[in-house]
């Protein structure tokens, strides 16, 4: 687990060993959720980045019984 600082300007520093995991490139813009009393930072991917990451994805799905 990395611990940051918030500085007097309320920024702070994504350690490089979590920048280097996510792809994470100086300038590029992150989502900022708060849930359940957390901050998640979240990169966001153009269209293009996230075409196939779903790629051999397991589809099937148990149906109820009784349906036509």
């Amino acid at each position: 687990m990395e611990t940051v600082t918030v500085s007097p300007k309320f920024q702070v520093v994504i350690p490089s060993r979590i920048r280097k995991l996510l792809g994470v490139r100086p300038g590029q813009r992150v989502r900022v959720i708060l849930y359940d009393n957390r901050i998640e930072l979240i990169p966001v991917r153009s269209v293009e980045e996230a075409r196939g990451f779903l790629k051999g994805i397991d589809t099937t799905v148990e149906r109820e019984g009784g349906r036509v």
